[in-house]
């Protein structure tokens, strides 16, 4: 649980609390224009062309043998780039209806497809309702430990968890697996309140999506090489698996480090806007290291801020973050941020701490809406 002690809020403050932030979205809103429109097309640039000069050395390196090494992992790395860039920076915030104020029919966020064996329906489902509405509300919100890890001493503790270091880095090795199959409930299958038809039925659309990517990364591209099959194959592997860790690294820093907390089901009940940003604070966690670690992380970087404007265009947020960090200072809320060695080695203690049985020191951090905020939990 969190060791912060945040000032308790009364109702008024609560109310203002939230105005303010609210009164800071619509400042950012209505000045959204051209600079954001570059911003975006240039990361489009940026993904394309990465990706095509990646494939381009990993082929390079299969045909001409003396550069077969240097090139080919000069190949992996950019590949690799051009695919975190696409998923983080470009489909996440895409998805989030970021840039739908452009028209453009290729920044739709209801209907862009990204770079992962997932859909991006199920993504629109699981993430961008799901996560973002119930942030942290144990019993709603799936992304916690999402099905497979116990990170909060509040989840119930089975045997199963005692392995769960181990599934946490096959998990990391596999993220956009994970992800692809989140939305299918596969535990409502197992426990017999599924039929396999109706599983069934939920998996054809992501089995295409599968297949679709497993044809352009592992069969496609490299018979394109010929002989060369297995080295190209070797490195859109490799590329893969470099997201997939990055992505889970970014995700769950944002998520689960020591200061995060997690929120019964009635805090939600008749939830005010004040109590929303409250929520959306206190399950966060931000990233220092500037412009690149910015990129990099698709502006995760900036949970706090994300959580809070999921649908104002990530390249403002870290100066949103400036306003944000004031406001919570003058309300007394702890503004969680910190390196990505500090902040990842608080999710792995987590990890592996609560993989053996534990329980919460305190009560929970909010108290069901209308009655004003309760201490940390």
């Amino acid at each position: 649980m969190s060791s912060v002690n945040n000032r308790v809020l009364s109702a008024a403050e609560l109310q203002s609390f939230g105005a303010e932030l609210d009164a800071l979205r619509a400042r950012q809103l209505a000045t959204l224009g051209a600079a954001d429109a570059r911003y975006i097309r240039r990361v489009v640039a940026g993904v394309r062309w990465t990706g095509v000069a990646g494939r381009a050395l990993l082929f390079l390196g299969a045909f001409v043998h003396s550069v077969l090494i240097p090139a080919w992992i000069a190949g992996v790395v950019l590949l690799a780039l051009s695919k975190i860039l696409e998923n983080m920076e470009l489909a996440h915030n895409v998805i989030h209806g970021q840039y739908d104020w452009m028209g453009d029919p290729q920044l739709q966020g209801s209907t862009y497809e990204w770079d992962i064996v997932g859909t991006a329906d199920n993504w629109r489902k699981t993430h961008n309702f799901r996560h973002h509405t119930y942030t942290n509300v144990r019993g709603l919100d799936d992304d916690i430990g999402y099905g497979l890890l116990r990170i909060f001493p509040e989840q119930r503790w089975r045997p199963f968890f005692l392995i769960q270091p181990v599934v946490a880095v096959v998990f990391a090795l596999l993220f956009e697996w994970g992800i692809a199959i989140q939305d299918l409930r596969l535990g409502r299958w197992l426990a017999g309140k599924m039929t396999f038809a109706q599983l069934r039925a939920q998996f054809r659309p992501v089995g295409r999506k599968m297949g679709k990517q497993m044809f352009k990364d592992y069969l496609l591209f490299p018979a394109l090489a010929g002989p060369f099959f297995l080295p190209v194959l070797l490195g859109n592997v490799v590329a893969n698996l470099i997201r997939n860790v990055w992505t889970y690294v970014i995700i769950f820093c944002g998520h689960f480090t020591a200061d995060a907390e997690t929120f019964p089901k009635e805090c939600v009940r008749d939830e005010t806007r004040g109590h929303w940003y409250l929520r959306q604070l206190r399950g966060s966690s931000n990233l220092t290291g500037g412009k690149l670690m910015n990129l990099m992380s698709g502006n995760l970087s900036h949970q706090i801020e994300h959580h809070f404007y999921p649908d104002i265009p990530a390249n403002r947020y870290a100066a949103i973050a400036v306003d944000v960090k004031q406001i919570c200072a003058r309300y007394g809320q702890h503004y969680n941020t910190g390196s990505l060695p500090r902040q990842f080695g608080q999710v792995m203690w987590r990890i592996l701490r609560h993989a053996f049985p534990s329980r919460p020191a305190r009560a929970p951090v909010l108290a069901p809406a209308g009655q004003g905020s309760t201490q940390p939990g």
